[in-house]
């Protein structure tokens, strides 16, 4: 098993949902997103953005896409029109969960895959 933070293995896109932002995380190959599913749990994503997300974290599989969409609930201060926060629209969450580690099986890991 290798730890490689998630920009290693996937791509996210985040925005805003009101007072949350929604963050879609989405895996490389299938046999990347069966690891990521496993190992990215709302619950461990609340724990990466502790401090920010306040509120609960949903999370939505998408299989077909090989990806996951979580819904990161009271975590912009508001939102856009009420915050006070840098980015009131959620748009850096993506990079930020990007930045998580998680173990991976070495045989998924192509060349430059790991940092």
């Amino acid at each position: 098993m290798a730890k490689v933070r998630l920009s290693e293995i996937a791509h996210a896109r985040s925005g805003d949902k009101g007072d949350g932002s929604n963050v879609g995380l989405i895996a490389n190959s299938r046999e990347l997103y069966e690891v990521i599913a496993r190992e990215v749990t709302p619950e461990r994503v609340k724990d990466h953005f502790r401090g920010f997300v306040h509120g609960e974290v949903d999370r939505y599989e998408v299989a077909n896409l090989h990806a996951l969409n979580f819904i990161l609930h009271d975590s912009l201060g508001g939102g856009g029109t009420e915050s006070l926060k840098t980015d009131a629209q959620g748009k850096t969450h993506g990079q930020g969960l990007l930045q998580m580690q998680i173990e991976v099986p070495e045989e998924l890991l192509g060349e430059g895959d790991r940092g």
